[in-house]
């Protein structure tokens, strides 16, 4: 029971943990503190959703109908690309600086929705926490739910901790330039992710 957990556990953050689009934004705003605790919340909840999915066997569903997947690297793709577009053009023309009298704070819906969708767009998310998680959880088949709320544990302790974390960043980000290599390189690997995805 407890090693089905810990193993769970182990896998969720070893998946998780390499800079992604998910990551990146969280990390964006915990820097400017906006609404940081919704969209850890979004980002672990929406892996929770998806591991307990692969080790309730939706995992083999997908792997029945792969053509799921390439509809959804068409969309992926297309929306890290115009995200990652959005943040070269800021690295281009804003000057950004932490200074709460300068900072405009889009509402909580739209945040909401960009999470969601660099979240659930992102087929890469769905091979990592449904398929690959899903397929390991087999390897314990009476404590399988012990090894998905591991997985789902880490994710949380992940999401939160970054969000919460990157302010100890925020004097670094008191000046402009640190924003647009900050843009740059989340444009960098929204992109990225994109080429792969359609590679």
């Amino acid at each position: 029971m407890l090693n089905s957990a810990v193993h769970g556990f182990a896998m969720g953050l070893s998946l998780i943990l390499p800079i992604g689009a998910q990551n990146a934004f969280v990390l964006k705003q915990g820097l400017k503190q906006q609404h940081v605790f919704a969209i850890c919340l979004c980002c672990a909840l929406s892996d929770a959703i998806l591991i307990a999915a692969g080790v309730l066997g939706f995992s083999e569903l997908v792997l029945l109908h792969p053509d799921w997947l390439n509809i959804a690297k068409y969309f992926g793709a297309t929306f890290l690309f115009i995200y990652g577009a959005q943040h070269f053009y800021q690295a281009w023309k804003s000057e950004q600086r932490l200074e709460a009298s300068q900072n405009h704070v889009p509402s909580l819906g739209k945040v909401v929705l960009i999470c969601l969708g660099l979240t659930w767009l992102n087929p890469h998310v769905y091979l990592d926490t449904v398929v690959l998680l899903g397929s390991i959880s087999t390897q314990y088949p009476n404590t399988q739910l012990y090894f998905a709320l591991g997985a789902i544990t880490a994710s949380f302790l992940f999401f939160f901790s970054l969000g919460y974390a990157a302010r100890l960043l925020q004097p670094i980000f008191q000046r402009p330039q640190a924003w647009k290599i900050l843009d740059v390189l989340i444009g960098c690997v929204m992109w990225s992710i994109a080429i792969s995805l359609m590679s």
